[in-house]
Parts: C-alpha cells; sequence; structure tokens
C-alpha cells in the first residue's frame, strides 16, 4: 500500500481515532500483523484556534501548507487533513502538494449521495455550520445541508470546544446532541453529518433515527482506499 500522510493536532483526540481507524481497517483488510503506512505531523491546537478565532484564515492556511509539505518530502503519496473545521483552507494544502490531497468533504458527499440520501443535517464547530465552505462544496455534488437553530449551534460549539476536545464525552452532551438530530429530522433532514472529528467520540448511529454519516470514518476509509488501489 502507498503511505498515508496526516496532518492531526486539531484535535489530538480526533487524530488519535484517524490513526486507530485506519490501522484497523489495514488489519481488517490484510490480516496477521498489518497495520498502515502512515506518517503524521501534529500540530498545536492552541496555535490554530487563536488563528480561528482571531480570522487569521490565511496564516492558518500557510502553516497547513507547511505541514503539508513535509509530509509529502518525508515520503507520504497520498495527504489527509484531520479535521473538518480546517478544511476551510484547504485549497493551500492542495497548491502545495504534487501528491493527492483527499478532501474529507466530497468523501462525506460521496458516501451520502451513495446511500440515496440528498438533504442532510450539519453537526460541527459553529464555522462548520455558518460559513459557506463546506455547505457549497457539499451542494455542488449535489447534497442539500441544514444546520441546527443558532441556540442549537452555540451548544454543538460549546461542547466540541470545551468537552470534546478534552476528552470529555459526558452523557448530557449525547442527550443534548440527540435532542438536536431530533429536531433537524422534523425539519425534513434525511440524513446526519457528523462534520467534527471529535462528534464521533460522542454520536453513532443509534443516537439517531436517520443515517448517521461519520466524516472521519469515512475519511478513514476512503484513504485506506486509495492507498490500495494506487498501490505500486
Amino acid at each position: 500500500m502507498q503511505k498515508i500522510g496526516l496532518i492531526g493536532g486539531m484535535s489530538w483526540e480526533s487524530s488519535a481515532l484517524y490513526y486507530r481507524l485506519l490501522n484497523e481497517q489495514v488489519r481488517d483488510r490484510l490480516g496477521g500483523l498489518h497495520s498502515a503506512a502512515c506518517i503524521m505531523t501534529s500540530v498545536d491546537f492552541a496555535e490554530i484556534e487563536r488563528m480561528q478565532s482571531s480570522g487569521q484564515w490565511d496564516a492558518a492556511g500557510d502553516l497547513l501548507a507547511r505541514e503539508a509539505r513535509a509530509l509529502q518530502s518525508a515520503g507520504a503519496d497520498i495527504v489527509v487533513l484531520c479535521t473538518n473545521t480546517m478544511h476551510k483552507v484547504a485549497r493551500y494544502i492542495e497548491d502545495a502538494l504534487d501528491v493527492p490531497f483527499l478532501h474529507l468533504v466530497d468523501t462525506t458527499a460521496d458516501a451520502i449521495r451513495s446511500a440515496g440520501v440528498s438533504k442532510v443535517l450539519l453537526l460541527g464547530t459553529r464555522f462548520t455550520m455558518e460559513e459557506p465552505f463546506y455547505r457549497e462544496r457539499m451542494e455542488a455534488r449535489g447534497v442539500s445541508v441544514i444546520v441546527p437553530s443558532d441556540p442549537d449551534r452555540a451548544v454543538i460549539n460549546r461542547v466540541i470546544y470545551d468537552e470534546l476536545v478534552l476528552g470529555d464525552v459526558n452523557d448530557a452532551s449525547r442527550r443534548a446532541f440527540r435532542r438536536v438530530i431530533a429536531a433537524g429530522v422534523r425539519d425534513g433532514a434525511e440524513g446526519v453529518i457528523l462534520g467534527c472529528t471529535e462528534i464521533e467520540l460522542l454520536i453513532s448511529q443509534g443516537d439517531a433515527e436517520v443515517p448517521v454519516f461519520a466524516s472521519t470514518s469515512l475519511h478513514a476509509t476512503a484513504a485506506v482506499d486509495a492507498a490500495f488501489s494506487h498501490a505500486r
């Protein structure tokens, strides 16, 4: 298989999930003692969050582009960005690379379309839910996106930044997310995107009556597929 390059650290909790998923899938495909051929660079999330909060997206894009080039120089054949929100600056990474960049929104949209779903509820950070970069790329691939109400967006964002990125997973927050998902279904959502990598630590298919599209798991699967399909 080809070597997968991971831009991680946003947060390290979700990066650990990526690493586990990649290795589990390679083990399941090849058996025995096999594990994924991968290399990870991990940034300081406090620095990234400061850039997010202050609107320094160009600086964040430049930083992640440097990390992507470092992965390529270290032998990565495919690069993935282990975060939903920072796909806002994915073009910086794509422009910096000569190897393929596997875009998380594309892999998630493809899975949604394959499931026959056309309208989804998007859960993620405020940046992901409120800014157009995620929704527009989804809609370009034929998927209609709705987001929770403003108070519910505030709850979701708080749980992500104050709990999940710190590894704090609790039942009260799970109940809050279930309520938000149920409201989205009443508003016509046929599925729900877990559009923040850490949400998969809290929510699974059993928490919704509609299909759940876990972006991290889908992205990891697509990375392994690509690594095997382009193997030398």
